[in-house]
């Protein structure tokens, strides 16, 4: 499978979450081109305001495969990880992040994104993760307008 077909596994996971009144984030994790873990957001549900997409999929991932360490192993998220999430991702020694939409993207929507894009916490931490970034762009920021229209949406 490609970059592409991953990327829609993770944008229909993330819209299952926006149709469970979830706010609109999707990621997937593969190892050896074959499909790990794939989860939406789970903030509202769980009221765990660490459930993003990219954390569950990280704790689903690392539970099938009896590890903690994710060598190997590449994260799709319909949007740039936050910090948080780029913290787990690199302490799981995800090998690459392939993302969509920005997180000024997200930040634009009301969403509390702190504005520290993944590569400067790249440069910065001098993380080796590799970053892929603007994968299906447009088809990620449509995810973020599916999600405005439901009535009741909310951010956190």
């Amino acid at each position: 499978m490609t970059d592409h077909a991953f990327m829609h596994l993770a944008i229909a996971r993330c819209r299952e979450g926006i149709a469970r009144g979830q706010t609109p984030f999707g990621a997937c994790i593969t190892r050896n081109a074959a499909v790990v873990s794939c989860e939406h957001n789970g903030v509202w549900a769980t009221t765990d305001i660490t459930a993003h997409a990219e954390v569950r999929a990280i704790r689903e991932a690392c539970r099938k495969l009896g590890t903690v360490d994710l060598s190997g192993c590449v994260i799709y998220s319909t949007c740039e990880p936050c910090p948080m999430c780029f913290g787990a991702i690199h302490w799981a020694r995800i090998d690459r992040i392939v993302f969509g939409a920005n997180v000024a993207d997200a930040r634009s929507l009301g969403f509390s994104e702190l504005t520290i894009s993944n590569a400067t916490m790249k440069e910065l931490g001098g993380s080796p993760v590799r970053i892929d970034d603007d994968v299906l762009r447009e088809e990620c920021l449509k995810l973020f307008t599916e999600w405005a229209e439901r009535p009741g949406h909310q951010t956190y």
